[in-house]
């Protein structure tokens, strides 16, 4: 079986947070927390107004997770190995994001364990000061594809 990322390998994801971004992952979610939606009561706080959810930033490092994923699969032309999330470890939210932040997530493949099939990446999200406002290390668990999964890839 064949990794077909490595270390050092990088992704980059930007957007800019919106008042529906969180409004819509608020309601998905249930979260309903004045944090996000109250611009009155957070006014006084020392956010200085709303901020966004940190699960909100843990899905933009998804993202630029999935980048790193379709990256590998592309440089693949047999599929060998599918990566699937085994999750976030050290999720640290290190400072408010308020709408009209513009995040960047950096997600760097630090380690690569063959043994185990799994790489390990770091994840930094900053905003549009550079500021770091979000960490986690990623693991992803390289399963084998099935043989039959191969062969109707192949076919088709």
């Amino acid at each position: 079986m064949t990794f077909h990322t490595k270390t050092g390998d990088v992704a980059r994801f930007t957007k800019t947070v919106g008042e529906s971004d969180i409004y819509g992952f608020a309601g998905i979610t249930g979260d309903l927390s004045a944090n996000h939606v109250n611009e009155a009561s957070m006014k006084s706080s020392p956010y200085g107004g709303r901020i966004a959810h940190g699960a909100l930033m843990v899905g933009f490092m998804s993202t630029a997770s999935t980048m790193i994923c379709e990256r590998a699969m592309a440089r693949s032309a047999t599929d060998q190995l599918l990566p699937v999330s085994l999750g976030y470890d050290n999720v640290r939210f290190l400072k408010g994001v308020r709408i009209g932040d513009t995040i960047t997530v950096v997600y760097t493949v630090k380690e690569i364990r063959e043994e185990k099939r799994r790489s390990y990446g770091s994840v930094e999200v900053s905003n549009q000061h550079g500021e770091l406002v979000a960490v986690a290390t990623h693991i992803l668990q390289w399963v084998p594809t099935a043989p039959m999964a191969n062969e109707q890839r192949a076919a088709s």
